[in-house]
């Protein structure tokens, strides 16, 4: 026959686990509002036709593309 510890320990492990099941899952601290200095403004991105008109203008500096060709691609690229 078990002892009468060993039940008031099974016991009170059971309660522990049935109230941990139970209980809301514990929920983040909420943040406090930082008062040191606003971090620095990033630089501004780089728009993404940028990387496009600079590779045109790679092209037309090798030949590759006639002045025309080039006009026309950029006028297109800015919505002109």
């Amino acid at each position: 026959m078990p002892s009468m510890r060993r039940v008031a320990r099974r016991t009170a492990r059971r309660t522990a686990n049935r109230q941990a099941d139970a209980a809301p899952p514990p929920q983040a601290a909420p943040e406090s509002p930082d008062t040191s200095a606003p971090p620095a403004p990033a630089a501004p991105a780089e728009p993404a036709y940028m990387a496009e008109l600079e590779q045109l203008n790679r092209l037309k500096e090798q030949g590759i593309l006639s002045e025309e060709e080039y006009a026309a691609k950029k006028a297109q690229i800015l919505g002109l």
